[in-house]
């Protein structure tokens, strides 16, 4: 089992940034797959990004890239979203998701369905 808890939402003027941490335990050694997702109201769920265990592949959805950074800190059993240059339409919670067997690319970057474990969430809120 992994348990995984987001933290770090808040709310931030436009332009800003935010660093969200994705704490993970449990047999986190035997995770392939670290995905972030986030979730507007009304809205389907949307891939933000997604990182190997390697931390050396990593997807980002169009919508983020160059702004949103995946990376993680093995001392601490955490991987972080970084998100800079902050849009309203960042607004969402946001989820971190992880599995023991998935290859982190475009696929897994945009579908949830192949996530086993997910954290908690976290809302971001982003003012113009």
């Amino acid at each position: 089992q992994v348990q995984l808890v987001e933290s770090g939402g808040a709310l931030v003027q436009a332009g800003g940034p935010l660093r969200l941490p994705c704490a993970a335990s449990g047999i986190i050694f035997s995770i392939d797959t670290i995905g972030w997702f986030r979730q507007a109201p009304g809205q389907a769920r949307e891939g933000v990004g997604c990182m190997d265990r390697s931390g050396g592949n990593t997807n980002y959805a169009d919508s983020v890239k160059g702004r949103f950074t995946i990376s993680k800190d093995n001392a601490k059993n955490t991987v972080y979203l970084q998100m800079n240059s902050l849009k309203p339409e960042d607004t969402a919670v946001y989820y971190c998701a992880a599995d023991l067997q998935l290859v982190c690319d475009s696929v897994a970057r945009r579908l949830g369905e192949f996530y086993t474990y997910w954290g908690q969430g976290t809302q971001v809120t982003v003012s113009s």
